[in-house]
């Protein structure tokens, strides 16, 4: 089962912690205030390894291709 959101206390980060405007607030996603607030969870470095696998799903052209046509 799923905890209960706590509203009250997001508001009050989100509103007055925070600052935020209401309809800024209510725009965001879980993970952006997440991250505003500083709870955002630590992500590693990314390895040799992770960025060339990376570059292999996301080339920036196609392989065999040249720029111009």
């Amino acid at each position: 089962m799923n905890d209960p959101v706590a509203w009250p206390a997001l508001l009050r980060a989100g509103l007055h912690e925070l600052r935020l405007a209401p309809d800024v607030f209510w725009n965001l996603t879980p993970a952006e205030l997440q991250v505003m607030l500083g709870k955002a969870a630590p992500r590693q470095p990314m390895t040799r390894d992770g960025l060339d696998a990376l570059m292999d799903a996301y080339p920036d052209q196609a392989k065999g291709t040249q720029n111009g046509g």
